[in-house]
C-alpha cells in the first residue's frame, strides 16, 4: 500500500510532554465496529466492557536504554575522544546488546567506550543505520545493575526533543503491569491503568492475562518507503505462557471477547495464534507488520493510544478498524484537541467479528 494514504497533519501543541493525572484521567475515544464514536474518558472502562470479557497485558519493563558516554582515545591519539550516545534495544547474551548510536560516524569496530562513570564496552560490530553490536565488561546480573544505576529513561524523540528526562518519568514511563525487564519504550497503553481501575474492572466481571513483548527502538522509526511492501521490521521479543493461552482460548470458547491492551499486546497474540484463532503457548522473535488487509484472528477489541502518522502502529490500527473509519476518528481527535502519543489519550476500538 502506498504509504502516503497513512499521513496526516498534527499540531505540535497535541503532543503530550507529561501523561494525565490520574492516570485513568485520559480521555477515549470509543469506536464502535460500525464506525460510530463517542468521548469518553479512560476511568469509563468498566462501562464500554461486559462481565466475561478478558484483558491482555504486556508486562514488559522499560530499562534505562539511554547511555550516554565517550569513546576513548584511539591508539597514537592524546586527548579525550567524543561524546557518543547509545540506545539498547536488543539483547545478544548477558555482556552483549544490539544499540543505536549518536553519532554513529564516530565510531569504529573496536572501539573503547566509557558510559556514565563506570560502564565501559567495545563496539563488537557495525550495522547499518547506526546501529552497533557493543560487548561489555560487565555481564548478567552485574550489568543489569550498572546499566540502571548510569543510564536514563529512553523518551520517545518527540518527548525527549522537547524537555530533559527527569525523575517523574521513572515512574510515568512505566506501566503498572511491568514484570519483566527488556523494553526500551513503554507498551504505552498499559500507562492508563491505576490499581482502582483494574478493582472496577474485577468488580464488572473483566478478568485479566499477562504476554510478554519486549518493545525495540524499532517502533520509534519512520517508515521510509513508499510503499509497505518494501518496510522491514525490527524483530521483538514475545513470550505467551502456556496458562495464559489455556485462558485466553477458554474465554473465546464461552463466546467471551479479548481486549488487547495496546499494539504490542495484539501483534504478540496474532503471532501465537493458529489459522483457526486457537492461542498457543509461544515463545520467540517477531516482525510481524499489520496493514489493511490483514485478517485478525484473536483480539476483539483493542485500547492503544494516537499514534505518529505514516507510521507502523497507526497502520495496524487502520487495519484494525479500517482505513477511512480511523482517518475521520483522527480528525475528530485533532478537532477535539485529544493529546496524542505515549503520553496521550486513548482510543477503544471494536472490531467487526466475522
Amino acid at each position: 500500500m502506498d504509504v502516503a494514504q497513512f499521513d496526516f497533519d498534527l499540531p505540535g501543541e497535541l503532543v503530550a510532554l507529561r501523561p494525565a493525572r490520574p492516570r485513568d484521567a485520559a480521555r477515549m475515544l470509543v469506536i464502535d465496529a460500525d464506525g460510530r464514536m463517542e468521548h469518553a474518558f479512560v476511568n469509563a472502562l468498566p462501562d464500554c466492557l461486559r462481565a466475561g470479557d478478558i484483558l491482555v497485558a504486556n508486562d514488559t519493563k522499560v530499562i534505562a536504554a539511554r547511555l550516554r558516554g565517550r569513546r576513548l582515545p584511539r591508539e597514537g591519539r592524546a586527548g579525550e575522544g567524543p561524546k557518543v550516545e547509545l540506545l539498547l534495544h536488543k539483547r545478544l547474551g548477558e555482556a552483549r546488546f544490539c544499540a543505536f548510536a549518536r553519532p554513529a560516524r564516530r565510531l569504529a569496530r573496536d572501539d573503547e567506550l566509557v558510559l556514565g562513570e563506570t560502564l565501559r564496552a567495545r563496539v563488537a560490530a557495525r550495522g547499518e543505520g547506526g546501529e552497533m553490536e557493543v560487548q561489555f565488561e560487565a555481564r548478567g546480573a552485574e550489568l543489569d545493575a550498572a546499566i540502571a544505576r548510569e543510564g536514563e529513561m529512553p523518551l520517545p524523540p518527540y518527548i525527549a526533543a522537547r524537555r530533559p528526562v527527569d525523575a517523574r518519568d521513572v515512574l510515568d514511563y512505566q506501566t503498572m503491569f511491568a514484570r519483566h525487564e527488556g523494553s526500551v519504550a513503554a507498551p504505552t497503553a498499559g500507562l492508563h491503568f491505576t490499581p482502582e481501575l483494574l478493582a472496577r474492572l474485577h468488580a464488572a466481571g473483566v478478568t485479566r492475562q499477562s504476554l510478554t513483548l519486549h518493545v525495540g527502538a524499532g517502533t520509534f522509526l519512520p517508515v521510509n518507503v513508499a510503499d509497505t511492501a518494501e518496510h522491514t521490521m525490527h524483530c521483538e521479543w514475545a513470550n505467551i505462557s502456556q496458562a495464559a493461552a489455556e485462558s485466553l482460548n477458554a474465554a473465546r470458547d464461552a463466546g467471551n471477547r479479548i481486549v488487547a491492551v495496546g499494539t504490542t499486546s495484539l501483534r504478540a497474540l496474532e503471532c501465537a495464534s493458529d489459522e483457526t484463532g486457537r492461542i498457543r503457548p509461544w515463545t520467540g522473535e517477531t516482525a510481524l507488520f499489520i496493514t489493511p488487509g490483514y485478517r485478525f484472528r484473536t483480539a476483539d477489541v483493542l485500547l492503544t493510544n494516537f499514534h505518529l502518522p505514516r507510521s507502523t502502529l497507526f497502520m495496524l490500527v487502520c487495519a484494525f478498524s479500517g482505513l477511512e473509519t480511523m482517518k475521520r476518528a483522527y480528525a475528530q481527535a485533532i478537532t477535539e484537541r485529544y493529546r496524542f502519543y505515549s503520553y496521550g489519550d486513548a482510543c477503544l476500538l471494536f472490531r467487526q467479528r466475522t
